[in-house]
């Protein structure tokens, strides 16, 4: 146990000296074996074979086609959609960020993508319009989680893979109460600006006008807002497994960009492909020394080591799910979302499965704690990367993401661990 504490050490120490997190992976898996003395061949070859999982080819074929939806300005129409609908009340373009975010997570898999593609041009338009720009930048911040609760998200993929669970199972685990948190944040944004008369509301159009908008707007997105279903739809009727549905989605993305929408070019496509290929690198060399590290921590017998003494502090079942959420949050603050999931599945399963939790409960469970992590300071990756948008310093947005958080996430992260039905419901269809 001692070695592992000391392994876990480096990761955090090097994260925190701004190494980047795969380097950080390597080295503590270099310093893991050999103190402990075990040769790093063997391991390797153990990394290698999971990393060449033909389920985690899902993975860069996901990540591509949601580079080359933003890229292609797909973005642009889900706003003016959403907008359509709610746009024209006060807070109607917060909750347009929030709907959008989620739409596009459900096509992207990713928060940053999320951030990237509706921040950019969200943020400005809602300080523009009178909203308070700590308030923007943090309702973008809190609202990219989204994309990695509901499906196809690339952390669960990952976790999936990791506990050799049913992919879309573990999809649909996160996806309800991906769809509860993005409603909460909604209503918290009506109420947070209730009474903020800086705001610019449109004037409201009749009836026959509204409708006649919704329907333009509709047109124009209907391709982007039905490849979603198109994934989701191939991958739980059984036509399609997830990476199949990965595939599919790209070659949709390309036909639509380039034959329908237009916007997409070669030059575009190249500049996707740079950008999903870094992302999907950088991803696949810290789980390749994620698995490295854990062969020779489930070999030493580590995870039900660490499982016995979590299980000695208190045999109380509440009280141990307490401190595994408390874990898997402090994980979220340190690590990104995907070694988050790994890190959990090696480390927590062992006592989950002491403690009779369904392991697809315990997927919505990781999902929730690493994105509520994923945005708490002191690390925060996705705040930050949120502030990096909107150029405003952390004091500026700080307490508007702390309510978010308070009063949406983290009653969220409860209710998805103490009432198992929320993420179980959906898989339960499937059986």
């Amino acid at each position: 146990m001692t070695l592992f504490f000391i392994a876990i050490a480096v990761i955090v120490v090097l994260i925190l000296l701004e190494v980047p997190v795969a380097f950080a992976f390597g080295i503590a898996a270099l310093v893991y074996g050999f103190l402990s003395g075990t040769d790093l061949s063997f391991h390797a070859g153990y990394g290698y074979a999971q990393i060449s999982s033909f389920s985690l080819l899902a993975l860069p074929l996901f990540v591509l086609s949601g580079t080359l939806m933003g890229t292609g300005g797909i973005s642009d129409r889900l706003l003016n959609f959403v907008n359509a609908f709610v746009g024209r009340t006060r807070g109607g373009l917060g909750a347009v960020t929030v709907l959008s975010c989620a739409l596009f997570g459900a096509i992207s898999g990713s928060a940053s993508a999320a951030i990237a593609a509706i921040g950019r041009i969200m943020v400005p338009r809602m300080v523009r319009e009178g909203y308070p720009a700590g308030h923007a930048t943090a309702l973008v911040a809190v609202s990219s989680v989204l994309a990695l609760m509901i499906p196809p998200s690339i952390p669960m993929i990952v976790f999936a893979i990791a506990t050799r669970q049913s992919v879309a199972k573990v999809f649909l685990a996160t996806m309800m109460p991906g769809i509860l948190l993005a409603l909460i944040y909604c209503a918290l944004n009506f109420l947070f600006l209730r009474n903020n008369r800086s705001i610019r509301v449109a004037e409201p159009l009749p009836l026959q006008a509204v409708g006649r908008e919704i329907w333009q707007n509709g047109k124009r997105a209907s391709l982007a807002v039905i490849m979603p279903f198109i994934i989701l739809g191939g991958i739980y009727s059984g036509i399609a497994t997830p990476t199949e549905a990965g595939a599919v989605a790209l070659v949709y993305t390309l036909l639509v960009g380039f034959l329908i929408y237009r916007t997409l070019t070669f030059q575009k496509v190249f500049q996707a492909g740079r950008e999903a290929a870094i992302l999907t690198g950088s991803v696949i060399m810290v789980l390749f020394f994620l698995f490295v590290m854990s062969r020779g921590m489930i070999l030493a017998d580590i995870p039900n080591q660490f499982a016995g003494m979590l299980l000695t502090i208190s045999d109380n079942k509440i009280v141990l799910l307490l401190i595994i959420n408390l874990l898997l949050l402090i994980m979220g603050m340190i690590v990104d979302d995907v070694s988050g999931s790994v890190l959990a599945a090696i480390i927590l399963m062992p006592v989950v499965n002491e403690l009779g939790i369904d392991p697809i409960h315990f997927a919505a469970i990781v999902g929730t704690n690493l994105g509520l992590g994923n945005i708490s300071p002191p690390c925060a990756p996705l705040l930050y990367m949120a502030g990096g948008v909107s150029r405003l310093s952390l004091d500026q947005y700080i307490g508007p993401t702390m309510k978010f958080l308070l009063l949406g996430h983290l009653p969220m992260v409860l209710l998805v661990t103490f009432i198992p039905e929320i993420s179980l419901f959906l898989p339960g269809l499937l059986d």
